[in-house]
């Protein structure tokens, strides 16, 4: 079916996961599911159109069916992934395990790279698809490096520089190098299959991977969402978004 004119100006519908903790508000203190408005404001000024996904029970047929209604994936940030998912025994600084939020996105993002429907990965979202590709992750970054460059705690998120690999998504999307802003004591240690590294830190930590062989799969260790000035990311999953859904109106 031959889209009009005004299908291919839709804004693209982009999904984002979303934690599910404990929330208090008003009288209420109750599990909830919400996300910074940092992030849905990064996709809308970048030209999406925002769709929340929260933790729910998922198989094949329902990761397609929320699929179905997107243009493209963010996982965000967020709680360590289980460490069992990886082999390993938990490190005494890693959060309780967010189990329900492990498995909906693993569904999710496994039916997204089968289908390649643009995929943009946020810190803890990094470490999800590498997991699900098989690769593993250091669990304590302080212990690695001797340092908390990545992470000063109290919500403050640090500067560090992140730099390309030369040919990747990500180098076409930012350049050379571009100024992180870090918050994370976790970071990849085995790259899992599939993916590339785009950017190290200056200290050789993996900063970004690309999805081989995906029309767009971008994963950083980073919160893009926290420089409001670069959208670039943001606006690199928006075009992809778009040439998607024009794809898949056109094979309609």
């Amino acid at each position: 079916m031959a889209s009009n004119d005004s299908d291919r100006h839709r804004r693209p519908v982009i999904g984002l996961t979303t934690y599910l903790e404990q929330a208090h508000t008003g009288v209420w203190d109750v599990p909830a599911a919400f996300l910074p408005k940092v992030y849905f404001e990064a996709v809308t000024r970048a030209g999406g159109t925002v769709v929340l996904l929260p933790p729910q029970p998922v198989d094949e047929s329902v990761a397609d069916s929320i699929l179905d209604g997107l243009d493209g994936l963010i996982i965000t940030g967020g709680k360590d992934v289980e460490s069992s998912r990886y082999g390993q025994t938990p490190h005494p600084t890693n959060d309780a395990p967010r189990t329900d939020r492990d498995d909906f996105e693993f569904a999710l993002l496994e039916r997204a790279i089968a289908r390649d429907i643009p995929f943009f990965g946020i810190c803890r979202g990094m470490q999800v698809l590498n997991v699900l590709r098989g690769g593993t992750l250091i669990q304590h970054l302080p212990e690695v490096i001797g340092s908390e460059r990545y992470n000063a705690g109290g919500g403050v998120f640090t500067p560090n520089p992140a730099i390309t690999v030369p040919g990747t998504r990500l180098a076409e999307l930012v350049g050379e190098q571009v100024t992180a802003q870090s918050y994370h004591h976790q970071a990849l240690d085995e790259v899992g299959e599939g993916l590339t590294v785009s950017a190290r830190g200056d200290d050789g930590i993996i900063q970004a991977v690309d999805v081989d062989g995906m029309s767009f799969g971008v994963a950083v260790q980073w919160h893009p969402e926290m420089s409001p000035e670069d959208l670039r990311l943001f606006a690199g999953l928006v075009d992809a978004a778009v040439d998607y859904a024009e794809s898949r109106r056109v094979h309609a």
